[in-house]
């Protein structure tokens, strides 16, 4: 079993109670009816608002201590920016003295329009075309300039950094240690080979996340088609980083989606090829990164209540084979679009 070192602080939303998100929102001129929904969060907390004599709003309250204000304002203008280019995106609220992350009781929070839409069909050929095209227009935007605040995506911060804090942590069981050791050092290894493959490829700004739960898709009206929303872990890094998680199955359907993706991509920004060296190195480091982000969050009550499979004899075995397999996957060459 594991022997995992917990932590007596209180838990980050201990204090956010209905009413205190009625009041966070009548404190800039949102007056909610008293209806109110939980949304499926939990780095943060997200609830849908009905607001008297006005359209329904979200309200997202930040993770204390995850980001610094500077870097939310910094994804916020860049999310601003995308939309004042007319790319669907889910932009913030703007209140007095252009403010887009006001506080109230020790909680930041952000409002957003409230915007319905269902996951992207990705078994549609046209769908990833469409996908692809916008994903182009938002990196052609995010090429222009760079971040100042937010991180980057490398290889220390999101696969040594957070292998290290699982094994000096306890959460891997005694019996487990060593496979886990040995296997993540293997795996970092190849990362490394992948990345030495592409070069020196170009970072600009990305959503950071674009998987199909953060993309809205809208069927009917002027604002049918793909709405981006949750740029939460919006940093620096490769263009690829927001079209792998768009593709899933064998090598075969991986290359075909991964061509027409880029199809609609290079209409608006041009694709350096070499980073298709980075898409298992990529997947690699996002499961080393995901396993130690459900460690660190394992006080919150909402995680074992969510994530029930987690930290059990079985998960950790797991790992250690999915790890194995993309070892074997890193030593393969890069799709072929």
């Amino acid at each position: 079993m594991s022997n995992k070192k917990t932590s007596q602080a209180a838990p980050p939303y201990a204090g956010l109670t209905p009413a205190v998100v009625l009041d966070a929102l009548e404190s800039v001129g949102l007056r909610g009816d008293g209806r109110m929904l939980a949304l499926n969060s939990y780095e943060n907390r997200v609830y849908r608002v009905s607001i008297e004599d006005g359209a329904p709003c979200v309200a997202k309250f930040y993770r204390p201590g995850r980001w610094t204000e500077t870097q939310i304002l910094e994804e916020h203008a860049f999310v601003r920016e995308l939309a004042e280019r007319e790319i669907p995106v889910v932009a913030p609220m703007v209140f007095a003295k252009q403010d887009t992350l006001p506080a109230f009781d020790g909680f930041r929070f952000a409002v957003y329009p409230l915007c319905g839409g269902r996951e992207p069909d990705l078994d549609r050929a046209d769908t990833r075309l469409w996908l692809g095209r916008y994903i182009g227009r938002i990196h052609a935007i995010g090429s222009a300039s760079a971040f100042r605040a937010r991180p980057t995506l490398d290889i220390a911060s999101f696969g040594e950094e957070p292998r290290d804090w699982l094994l000096g942590h306890g959460f891997i069981p005694s019996d487990l240690v060593n496979a886990y050791e040995s296997v993540t050092a293997q795996a970092l290894a190849g990362v490394r080979v992948c990345f030495e493959r592409a070069g020196d490829v170009r970072q600009l700004r990305l959503h950071g996340d674009c998987h199909p739960g953060n993309v809205l898709w809208i069927t009917d009206g002027a604002m049918a088609g793909p709405h981006f929303v949750d740029f939460d872990d919006s940093r620096a890094g490769p263009a690829v980083q927001d079209l792998w998680m768009l593709i899933s199955g064998d090598r075969t359907e991986m290359s075909r989606q991964l061509a027409e993706l880029l199809e609609g991509y290079e209409d608006f920004a041009a694709f350096d090829h070499r980073e298709l060296h980075l898409v298992e190195a990529l997947r690699t480091l996002r499961l080393i990164h995901y396993a130690a982000w459900l460690a660190r969050r394992w006080d919150d009550p909402a995680f074992p209540a969510a994530f029930p499979w987690f930290n059990t004899q079985r998960y950790w075995q797991d790992r250690i084979l999915e790890l194995r397999e993309q070892i074997a996957l890193m030593d393969e060459p890069p799709l072929d679009v």
